[in-house]
């Protein structure tokens, strides 16, 4: 499988575009104006204390107050090795925290539509191979590392050059990224790592709350540290002097991966060398169109993420059921590019089309889960129900690519769809009914949109003949070009 990273920075925004095969498979915007706040620390202050909800709201400094839950505050006698190995009591909020006080956290979850951030007081500094978590003794292994010699081999490495350090220092986790690599890089992040979380801890006790403690790498960079694998044939970078930055980066880190950086002078936009531009602009919309002629719908809501897949115009070869089959191991597979093209997060949930065979739900839930398994996110997948649905999570720590990118509609308020102008004349005529009973009027003027002031003098127009006799007055109408279809006034004359 052939990988590209493709990198656009301008000064007001950077994007980055995973490429496999040709086809874009991740994408990632960064704005000056709104920089994502995920793994950034603060020294916040606690401005409301929520027994009831079992959590605190803390000014860390941004628009909308950050939320910590009870579960995300690590107290002193606690270590990392416990939530993970053994369910622990949630304590009282009110005992963990007190309206005013100081208290120094990291950003797990961007705000998402009206949520604030989302924070924990357990700090994990990432680097190339290693996440660092002050304060804890475990030391653990990345899920996505099956190999039992090399987990083996990795967690003793980091046991060792640990143990050389004071009890409570620290603990890690072994990235993915650290699988083969060498005791030296290894042992050469340990030592980055320490001395960034002592820079934190100086600035820590000098801060005054609210005020950021540690920012997270720019964009960018983030994508060499995250992103860029053995695999990884190429990055290329539009601007020269953030190659410039990303190789100093590279230099230090991951020199492996000095030659694999280039500087991308070219005339044509590097969004368009793979089309991502239109693959982005597709990703926005509801309907995936699959090649065999069968599509699939995909709703985002604030609860959850929706996908129904339809057979569409395919109608097959053979029979009924293979048709079905064939539409949705295909709407498998496109299904799990989208959620990591569009970012998607939360409960997601599946309908494919009803498969009588129990061989084809199995396959097709293994196709999902065979693909799902190059997704960054963790993503956790149910069984089929007995409704036909498949359930799943994925995790989400940002905003989806549809909510950077676009905003609730202001016409219909985000619903997707506007009330007839047969049901805004209809409720013109309550209207006037009901002012007509309350106050005294010569006449009225209906200000509207043209297709309901059209309507009301076609369509209609008996009916409001009707309704003048029946009230006895004047009824004039005016159009409003600014007014929306579901927009309308009765002014009294």
């Amino acid at each position: 499988m052939s990988e590209e990273i493709l990198i656009n920075v301008t000064p007001v925004e950077t994007r980055v575009a995973l490429v496999e095969n040709g086809m874009l498979q991740e994408a990632y915007i960064e704005r000056a104006s709104r920089k994502g706040n995920v793994g950034n620390i603060y020294k916040g202050k606690v401005i409301r204390v929520l027994p009831g909800m079992g959590a605190a709201f803390v000014d860390i400094g941004l628009e909308r107050a950050a939320f910590i839950h009870a579960s995300d505050v690590v107290t002193n006698n606690q270590t990392a090795d416990g939530p993970e190995e053994c369910p622990r009591v949630v304590p009282d909020i009110r005992t963990l925290l007190r309206e005013g006080q100081s208290l120094v956290v990291q950003v797990t979850k961007d705000p998402i539509g009206t949520k604030g951030a989302r924070l924990t007081t357990q700090l994990s500094i990432p680097s190339r191979y290693l996440v660092f978590m002050p304060g804890v003794s475990h030391i653990g292994v990345s899920q996505r590392i099956e190999d039992d010699a090399e987990r083996a081999r990795l967690k003793t490495l980091i046991e060792e050059a640990a143990a050389g350090e004071p009890q409570g220092a620290g603990g890690y986790i072994i990235r993915t990224a650290a699988e083969a690599a060498s005791a030296d890089d290894l042992i050469a992040d340990m030592v980055y790592l320490h001395r960034l979380g002592q820079a934190i801890e100086e600035r820590i006790g000098h801060g005054q709350a609210p005020t950021v403690i540690y920012r997270d790498l720019p964009l960018f960079i983030r994508t060499i540290r995250d992103l860029i694998r053995p695999q990884t044939e190429k990055v290329r970078i539009d601007s020269r002097e953030s190659h410039q930055r990303v190789m100093e980066f590279v230099n230090e880190f991951v020199s492996e991966f000095s030659d694999k950086v280039e500087y991308y002078p070219g005339e044509r936009p590097l969004f368009d060398l793979y089309s991502v531009e239109d693959e982005i602009q597709k990703a926005l919309g509801r309907k995936v169109q699959l090649k065999s002629g069968g599509y699939v719908i995909i709703d985002q809501t604030e609860a959850m993420t929706t996908i129904d897949v339809n057979t569409g115009a395919f109608v097959g070869h053979r029979n009924l059921e293979e048709t079905i089959f064939k539409t949705n191991l295909e709407a498998a597979r496109a299904i799990s590019r989208q959620l990591r093209l569009r970012n998607l997060g939360g409960i997601i949930i599946i309908d494919f089309i009803d498969m009588q065979d129990p061989e084809h739900q199995r396959q097709v839930h293994r196709m999902l889960e065979k693909m799902l398994e190059r997704d960054h996110a963790k993503t956790k997948i149910t069984g089929v129900s007995e409704l036909g649905l498949v359930e799943m999570t994925r995790k989400r720590t940002t905003e989806s690519l549809g909510q950077v990118l676009c905003e609730p509609c202001p016409i219909c308020d985000g619903r997707g769809f506007l009330k007839t102008s047969e049901t805004v004349c209809y409720e013109i005529f309550r209207e006037i009914l009901r002012i007509n009973r309350a106050y005294d009027a010569e006449s009225y003027l209906v200000m509207a949109a043209q297709s309901v002031v059209d309507r009301l003098l076609d369509e209609e127009s008996d009916n409001v003949a009707d309704l003048e006799t029946f009230i006895g007055k004047a009824i004039r109408f005016q159009v409003e070009p600014f007014y929306s279809q579901e927009q309308y006034d009765v002014v009294l004359h």
